[in-house]
């Protein structure tokens, strides 16, 4: 195909004013102004299901790095063009004119397609890639202010004047194009540019029929297919131009493409075979060339009946795709709750784990062990404890007391060991849990994208707080003491350190899971010393009473450590928390697609039927140089 030497003959839009166009028909439950709304069912009409629709996808996140939540946030985005740009516009005004958006693979020859329809260079054309890089909106003067206005396509910004913005709208004017149709000539499908081949997709989900151009070298590419196969999916009225074919080979490789539309479920679609030719000096194709592509597109803009049966095809194939479309959201949306619940149950499980070897610690008696031991042994002199057993209960207790009234240093000595002994313990189980939390995220895709190197181990003030929850513990064992011997003789004769030397025992019987009752691990780490022990507080408070203290000093400190764990625990279920969908997202999103299907199928844009087929436009066969329909 010869290019010739273009001359630039570009008319612009009108001043935006009122169309007075009649209002959109009643049987979509919306109405324009002027006319009178129809009174209120109770049910929702289909505007204001799809305005809830909007609502619950807008709110729809897909933060976690999930396999489905790259393909959800593009649906996401494609679904609210197309409500802001399509669908939303389209109901609101159905005798709006009918845009048709020109699509194609780069250098099929969209905009010297489009300039020779409208019969003037309203869109640039040339051997540079990408010719189009912002679109072009051509019009018919009476047109203009509907789409200057700005319901379809509101995301783009208007302009009189061509430019290389994507997020612009060129607006052109052509007389020779009759009123009631609009071409608009979008970007390369397959740009080299990203931005361009999102605008495509996003304009041509924003049109009323789609014109699909490509060439004889290019019509098998997958690009093009895949996008020919989204139009199928959501019934979108589709027409076809096969351009610059060899005269040589019209006729094999119009078949060829023709099977392969049949193949596809694409055969209705009108096809038309523009030949391999020569453009004039203003860079137009041949009259005769397009002439078919032309009188088809001029019946249909004279025809409203045909125009109003596009719309209604193509919307309702839109409408009736989205309930599908939505449920792949919810069921993202499921995916990402079920990911963040999967992670929090990793990070509890790991913090359980840490809780259950405290308590286990305070049942098998190894804190009991080395330092402990050894302050308690050296604290109520075992050997001559042990030699007195027998003897008097009350006689011992008054040894054992007298003995802690004469050693305050061995007292704080065996305080600190508790301390030493408890932190040791809290500090390692942490250490413990975190690694876990750590391991079991990283091991999870959406957990290893949101992983910090410091949640590998516990919180750099773990120690200080570990030993702030057991100095407070030690204090509160002391005050039930003091609270559970308030009315025995011994607080009054002994005064402080009669409560600090039974606190301390109290600690100890913590440490032992039978209070003081020996376990074989206990009879290895030091009997005698439990048992003197047991017989101190059994004469102080009693049996059952020791049982009891023992098991609410237990319970004290193991809560503690409990929320202690829980703080640390929160260092990840924080980071789950603020990705996590909101609880009734995935509800909402169902709901939403419920009641715009509710309301397609009242409507009546549930029963619309194929149009612009072979059979209803007069092409039988694909037209050619020469043809008509």
């Amino acid at each position: 195909m010869s290019v010739g030497h273009a001359l630039a003959v570009t008319t612009h839009g009108d001043s935006a004013s009122p169309s007075g166009a009649p209002a959109v028909a009643a049987r979509t439950g919306s109405t324009g102004a002027g006319e009178d709304r129809p009174a209120p069912t109770g049910d929702d009409t289909l505007p204001d299901a799809l305005t809830s629709l909007r609502a619950a996808i807008g709110a729809a996140r897909f933060p976690l790095a999930l396999p489905s939540a790259e393909l959800a946030a593009r649906t996401v985005a494609a679904l609210a063009d197309q409500l802001d740009d399509y669908l939303l516009p389209r109901l609101a005004r159905l005798d709006a004119p009918l845009l048709v958006v020109v699509g194609g693979s780069t250098g099929a020859g969209k905009s010297t397609l489009v300039n020779s329809l409208v019969q003037a260079r309203v869109s640039p054309a040339g051997v540079l890639r990408p010719t189009t890089r912002s679109p072009v909106l051509v019009c018919n003067p009476a047109d203009s202010a509907w789409f200057r206005r700005g319901e379809l396509l509101p995301g783009l910004t208007r302009t009189n004047q061509p430019g290389d913005d994507p997020r612009t709208l060129h607006l052109v004017t052509a007389p020779a194009l009759p009123p009631g149709l609009a071409f608009l000539d979008a970007p390369d499908i397959d740009s080299v540019v990203d931005a361009n081949r999102a605008l495509a997709n996003q304009l041509l989900a924003a049109a009323d029929l789609w014109l699909f151009v490509t060439t004889a070298a290019r019509y098998a590419d997958a690009v093009p297919w895949e996008l020919l196969h989204g139009a199928r999916a959501r019934g979108a009225v589709l027409a076809l131009v096969l351009n610059r074919v060899p005269a040589e080979a019209t006729d094999e490789v119009a078949a060829h493409l023709a099977e392969m539309l049949a193949e596809q479920g694409l055969d209705a679609a009108p096809l038309f075979v523009l030949p391999e030719t020569w453009v004039d000096g203003q860079g137009l194709l041949p009259g005769r060339s397009t002439a078919p592509l032309a009188d088809w597109f001029a019946r249909l803009a004279a025809d409203a009946e045909a125009r109003a049966a596009v719309v209604r095809q193509t919307l309702g194939g839109a409408l009736a795709l989205l309930p599908p479309t939505v449920e792949s959201l919810a069921l993202a949306v499921d995916e990402q709750v079920a990911a963040a619940d999967a992670l929090d149950d990793r990070v509890r499980a790991a913090y359980r784990a840490a809780n259950r070897t405290v308590e286990q610690g305070l049942r098998d008696g190894r804190l009991l062990r080395g330092e402990v031991l050894a302050r308690w042994q050296e604290f109520i002199g075992t050997s001559d404890l042990i030699r007195t057993l027998e003897a008097r209960i009350g006689r011992l207790r008054d040894r054992v007391m007298a003995a802690f009234a004469r050693r305050p240093a061995p007292a704080v000595e065996l305080r600190d060991a508790i301390e030493s002994q408890l932190v040791t313990l809290l500090r390692g189980v942490a250490a413990e849990a975190a690694e876990h939390a750590y391991t079991g995220w990283k091991a999870h895709p959406a957990g290893a994208a949101l992983l910090e190197g410091d949640l590998a181990h516990h919180s750099a003030d773990l120690p200080q707080r570990a030993e702030r929850l057991v100095r407070d513990w030690q204090r509160s064992v002391l005050e039930l003491v003091r609270v559970e011997g308030g009315d025995r003789r011994f607080v009054a004769r002994t005064a402080a350190y009669a409560v600090n030397a039974t606190g301390l025992a109290l600690m100890i019987a913590v440490f032992a899971s039978t209070a003081f009752i020996p376990t074989g691990l206990e009879v290895a780490t030091g009997a005698g010393t439990t048992l003197a022990g047991q017989a101190v507080l059994q004469a102080i408070f009693g049996d059952q009473a020791v049982r009891t203290l023992a098991r609410k000093a237990r319970e004290d400190l193991l809560e503690r450590v409990t929320v202690l764990l829980d703080d640390e625990a929160t260092r990840y279920l924080i980071r789950t928390r603020q990705v996590r969908p909101v609880t009734r997202t995935a509800t909402a999103l169902r709901q939403a697609a419920e009641r715009v299907e509710a309301a397609r199928l009242r409507s009546g844009f549930a029963d619309a039927t194929p149009v612009l087929s072979a059979a209803t436009t007069g092409v039988d066969a694909p037209m050619t140089d020469g043809e008509r329909p």
